[in-house]
């Protein structure tokens, strides 16, 4: 029945199924079996496919193999660094020993660690130029060599340099006390700076009674906990412990300081000078003479080339001529020496040869077209500036146009734009006069010319009344501002006479003494012998702090002609870095070289011969150049006087010394940061200032001297970036006094004097204490009262403000030269050079 009755339907015309629910189409591109997708990519396998396929089949077994092949890697270049300071292929343990009190002497162990009983040979005394307490170690017992130099901490500049470079630090220690007060300070220097590897040592517990000992050490590491809270404590009073010590040095681990892990530094062993030539006047390398130094030393960190820069701490960059490779003075397996191990005895090889016997070899010489040049700043013609001459052609095709152009009078506020549709009289006749000679063979068209001049005729004369309008327009609007400003005059004389002079002045001397103790740190008087549209020119309000623009390029100062900027300082120094990392070419670490350095000036040999240390570092490129270096400093808790922005200031960024005035600033992600006056002790603050480029990381201490010549640590932290880009804005606020407050608005006082000041600043947003905002209005009479009108009503103790900017930049005072005259330490040192011929 159900079968007849859909034959029916159809037999009928129905459609089945017309109002059958209808489901949406299967996307067989989104949702493809495994099937068509093997068949679609058959003989192709993606990147990703493979990978995911790779990753998937990778048990769990092969992961951890995987995992533990990485981290044995890791481990082995770990060791392979560790075992190769030291070793034959490496270079000597440089260690410093730093006395940290007055009673720690320093001295005396060094000559415990000299001992033949420590299992050491000294094989080199004064093998440090400019130490006279240094010598060479060699150790059979651990088949390593050590560097020992007793290093003063009177020179704190010259223990910051020696710390720089030094693989590990010997800090001495009193018995009782631990360190002292100037103790403590050294070692806060060294920590902003980055602390390389240590150990401490405390002399006299051997005097002690057995009793009392573990008291004294649980007291002494209870000091010492707050500084080193891991660190070991080592007595030396016996040749035992001084074997103990040299074993912990030799395997502690070594600690990474990134300024100098990627960069070739050296400290001088032997220096030498010879002079360029006879000075006028000064004697064979007088005080103003230049010459080649030749210092000798152990490359550390990374290759060293002789196209590079190379940095001397203290005095400058200077470019190098050769490198050669003199032989080894501290040697471990050259020619075979019986030396027995204490407490063995078995044998072990160590060099013992003559420097004399074998020739230097020359390593690198540098080349003159590929060596790195000694600019500093960028090339500035003074002429840039300046408008050049024009050339014949130009003055020809000027005064061609100027006798072109037609001068056509429009009413007064037409645009541009609409200027160009009105049609000139000159136009008119021209279109006349081609309109009558392409006419003369048609009759109808002479009849239409007829029509078409008498219509001309009228619309000029229609064009000629409608100028005489606009002048008489003119004319009217001049008398109506005639009008105005006469009313206005006499509305501001009206109010001047209701006015009393003298109690307005003496009412401002009241108001300012009693808000002199109540101004905020950026709050300005007004002057009253100026306008104040002349002595604030330079300021310019802003509606938002934040959001508002301002032009980084605008208005730059003339020394920024003479400084270099990167288009992504942030990706030229990964750049630069993974070059560095990658380039073998030079003298590799831990080899013994003699560096020429050209043209260096005779300070630095003097600088030697008085007694302090010489640290060079190889420059990467670039960073011989001018540009503005940010600093994120910390002000230290020992330093309490008010450190005010521009102010002179000692600088130790990384491997430089300098002098600069800095400039102060917040520390924020915006796009304009507001200038300090003074370096605060609460927040981080960023330290502006021209110096040299310098790739991060790398610490900065910043010193103050005192006027008797004593170093005062300011602050601490780390080099931010280079940017000369980033906008630092001064905000100074001018304050008034509500005089008359009604509902919306109020007459406002003391803010200016004068009615041109008020309307130079009428654009200006104003603000309150009490948080209100408004603008100025109008200006009401000549001396300085203005109408103002606020979203809210006033109080009568509220003040008005106006914040005004302007940006700001350091001031290039920028010396790399340390006075060698100046006291730079914690007590005066007198030091004999009658050899030394000196201005």
């Amino acid at each position: 029945m159900v079968k007849m009755a859909a034959n029916e339907e159809k037999q009928q015309g129905h459609r089945p199924g017309v109002y059958k629910q209808k489901n949406k189409g299967h996307k067989h591109g989104k949702h493809r079996t495994k099937g068509e997708i093997e068949r679609e990519n058959k003989g192709r396998v993606s990147v990703t496919t493979l990978t995911k396929k790779q990753r998937k089949e990778l048990g769990k077994m092969d992961r951890r193999h995987k995992a533990n092949q990485l981290r044995k890697t890791k481990k082995d270049q770990v060791l392979m660094e560790k075992r190769r300071l030291g070793s034959r292929d490496g270079p000597p343990h440089l260690v410093a020993v730093v006395s940290l009190h007055a009673n720690a002497d320093a001295g005396a162990v060094s000559k415990l660690l000299r001992g033949e009983g420590a299992g050491g040979v000294v094989h080199l005394e004064r093998c440090v130029s400019g130490v006279g307490d240094s010598f060479g170690l060699i150790v059979p017992r651990f088949k390593q060599r050590f560097t020992f130099l007793n290093q003063s901490t009177d020179d704190m500049h010259s223990l910051l340099d020696v710390a720089k470079v030094a693989d590990s630090l010997v800090f001495v220690l009193d018995s009782t006390e631990g360190w002292d007060t100037y103790g403590d300070h050294c070692l806060s220097c060294l920590f902003a700076q980055g602390l390389a590897s240590h150990a401490l040592v405390c002399q006299g517990l051997s005097d002690i009674s057995v009793k009392k000992r573990v008291d004294f050490r649980k007291a002494l590491s209870k000091i010492t906990e707050v500084r080193f809270p891991d660190s070991r404590l080592f007595p030396l009073d016996s040749d035992q412990d001084a074997t103990l010590l040299l074993r912990h040095l030799g395997s502690q681990r070594q600690r990474k300081l990134g300024f100098r892990s990627r960069r070739s530094h050296l400290l001088a062993e032997r220096v030498a000078f010879t002079p360029n030539g006879p000075m006028e006047g000064s004697g064979s390398g007088g005080p103003s003479g230049l010459g080649t130094l030749r210092v000798s030393g152990y490359v550390r960190g990374r290759a060293l080339h002789a196209n590079r820069l190379v940095h001397i701490s203290g005095h400058g960059d200077f470019q190098l001529s050769q490198i050669d490779a003199p032989p080894d003075p501290l040697p471990l397996n050259l020619t075979t020496v019986r030396a027995t191990k204490p407490g063995r005895g078995r044998d072990v090889e160590m060099q013992d040869g003559d420097e004399s016997e074998a020739p230097v070899r020359v390593l690198m010489k540098a080349d003159p077209s590929s060596r790195e040049s000694l600019q500093v700043e960028a090339a500035v013609d003074p002429m840039d500036g300046e408008q050049t001459w024009p050339t014949e052609q130009e003055l020809l095709d000027a005064e061609e146009a100027r006798k072109n152009k037609r001068v056509m009078k429009v009413p007064k506020g037409t645009s541009d734009y609409q200027a160009t549709w009105i049609i000139d009289e000159d136009e008119e006749e021209e279109n006349g006069e081609t309109d009558e000679e392409s006419s003369d063979d048609d009759d109808g068209d002479d009849l239409m010319d007829e029509a078409m001049d008498g219509e001309d005729e009228e619309n000029h004369s229609q064009e000629t009344g409608s100028q005489a309008a606009s002048e008489d327009e003119d004319d009217e609007e001049e008398e109506e501002e005639e009008v105005f400003s006469t009313e206005r005059g006499g509305a501001d004389q009206r109010y001047d006479d209701n006015m009393d002079e003298a109690a307005e002045e003496e009412g401002l001397k009241r108001y300012r003494e009693a808000r002199s103790h109540e101004l905020f740190p950026d709050e300005v008087d007004t002057p009253l012998d100026a306008p104040a549209r002349i002595r604030f020119q330079r300021y310019r309000g802003l509606k938002s702090f934040r959001s508002s623009p301002w032009d980084p390029m605008e208005n730059l100062p003339l020394d920024y002609s003479r400084i270099f900027q990167f288009q992504s300082f942030e990706r030229t120094r990964r750049r630069i870095l993974a070059e560095a990392a990658a380039d073998e070419d030079g003298a590799m670490d831990g080899w013994y070289v003699t560096l020429h350095i050209i043209d260096v000036p005779v300070s630095v040999m003097e600088s030697v011969q008085s007694g302090k240390p010489l640290v060079l570092v190889s420059l990467l490129p670039h960073e011989q150049k001018m540009s503005v270096m940010h600093l994120l400093v910390q002000r230290h808790p020992s330093n309490t006087e008010p450190i005010k922005s521009k102010e002179e200031l000692v600088f130790h960024c990384g491997f430089r010394r300098f002098r600069a005035s800095p400039i102060f600033s917040q520390h924020t992600t915006a796009d304009k940061h507001k200038m300090e006056r003074f370096l605060r002790p609460d927040a981080p603050t960023v330290v502006s200032v021209y110096a040299p480029i310098t790739f991060p990381p790398a610490g900065v201490l910043l010193f103050k001297q005192r006027n008797d010549g004593v170093q005062d640590l300011v602050a601490t932290g780390s080099l931010l970036s280079c940017d000369p880009r980033r906008v630092v804005l001064k905000r100074i606020v001018l304050s008034g006094h509500p005089f008359k407050i009604n509902r919306r608005s109020a007459v406002v006082r003391y803010m200016f004097f004068n009615r041109d000041d008020i309307m130079w600043f009428k654009p200006v947003e104003l603000r309150t204490k009490w948080g209100r905002r408004g603008h100025i209005k109008d200006a009401l009479g000549t001396h300085g009262h203005m109408k103002c009108v606020f979203d809210n009503q006033l109080r009568s103790q509220d003040t008005v403000l106006m914040n005004l900017y302007k940006r700001v930049y350091p001031r290039w005072t920028y010396d790399p030269y340390v006075p060698s005259q100046l006291p730079w330490f914690k007590k005066e040192v007198t030091i004999e050079m009658d050899d030394l011929d000196m201005e």
